[in-house]
């Protein structure tokens, strides 16, 4: 008798990480959900938007199952973890209502209007037992990985000082960005709060800053230039410049240390061109390293194992809520009055 084979099957067969995604503007379409495509663990299920038809169009052209125009129907959805990138403002109600629907969150930045919202959602988080990443997407890329371990091996040594800037051409419009009752504010927490997490993901916490803010090109209701200056616990500075109203932008890293110099160049605020690294040490010579890829796909594969594991998210509510704090202690200073020199 000739015995059938056996198979040899090790582990269990990981299943899909279902997700349901609220908000449909540009960036959704055009970055997120192809990104989000692109894994093999994962899967769109649902679809939300206030304007029907904006959902209904998405679902079809992504392959969700579902789609509709009540937040509460939506959350009732087969899926395990939802990405909310609404307008600003609707953060709070959705990511909480998220929470207690027992759905892990990936969240578009920054995380509410203000730091006591912050605090209720990483509360309502911890309470339901889920999982709260923010949407920091470059902290994952490996540029900056790879900086990051330059940095922890000590090998520029201690870090005198970080610049960055993120500085783009958004003309004013109908865009809820620059709506302050929507947004909260405008370059610096659109695009500055992304480099408040780069430089505390480098080099600590922030225990000091100075701010400006101004209109220089563009008259709205939020700030079209956004510029701090902020001091690490450990010692050392970090530099920051935000804007929306340059249309060529070297958009630069620099990070300074006492026997070295790291920068990164075509990164920020880029899609889909070839990012440098550049590694300058004391006595040796200078090195370069190029990389090419889709930032938000790091994100996602990051997302995708922490929901399913229940692990640690890598980016936590409270990275969030100081995120926020820096934000609103920058904004404070720069709406007090300077002192004239001339």
């Amino acid at each position: 008798m000739i015995s059938k084979p056996r198979l040899n099957i090790k582990g269990r067969i990981p299943r899909k990480l279902k997700w349901g995604v609220a908000g449909c503007g540009h960036f959704m379409e055009d970055v997120f959900l192809p990104a989000l495509q692109a894994l093999k663990r994962s899967r769109l299920v649902s679809v939300y938007s206030g304007n029907s038809e904006r959902a209904k169009m998405i679902a079809g052209k992504f392959g969700a199952q579902n789609h509709c125009d009540n937040y509460d129907e939506f959350l009732k959805g087969n899926f395990d973890a939802v990405y909310i990138a609404s307008v600003n403002a609707d953060h709070y109600a959705q990511v909480i209502k998220a929470a207690q629907a027992g759905k892990h969150i990936l969240c578009e930045k920054p995380i509410a209007l203000n730091s006591l919202q912050a605090k209720d959602i990483m509360e309502a988080c911890s309470k339901n037992n889920v999982v709260l990443m923010i949407n920091y997407s470059y902290r994952f890329h490996p540029l900056i990985l790879k900086a990051k371990e330059l940095i922890d091996k000590q090998l520029i040594g201690k870090i005198v000082s970080i610049s960055a800037g993120f500085n783009i051409d958004f003309l004013p419009g109908d865009n809820f960005r620059f709506k302050k009752e929507l947004s909260g504010g405008g370059a610096l927490r659109d695009l500055g709060t992304h480099l408040i997490d780069l430089f505390r993901f480098f080099n600590g916490e922030i225990t000091e800053v100075k701010g400006f803010s101004d209109n220089i090109i563009y008259k709205s209701e939020v700030e079209d230039f956004a510029n701090a200056l902020l001091k690490f616990e450990k010692g050392g500075y970090a530099y920051l410049n935000a804007s929306f109203n340059a249309r060529n932008a070297f958009n630069r890293i620099e990070i300074t240390g006492y026997n070295g110099s790291i920068a990164i160049d075509d990164f920020i605020g880029k899609r889909n061109i070839s990012s440098k690294l550049l590694i300058n040490l004391h006595h040796e010579k200078k090195k370069t390293f190029r990389f090419k890829s889709a930032k938000q796909i790091y994100v996602l594969k990051a997302a995708q194992k922490i929901f399913l594991n229940k692990d640690n998210p890598k980016i936590t509510p409270e990275d969030a809520f100081i995120n926020m704090r820096i934000m609103e202690a920058i904004e404070s200073d720069a709406a007090r009055q300077g002192t004239l020199l001339i």
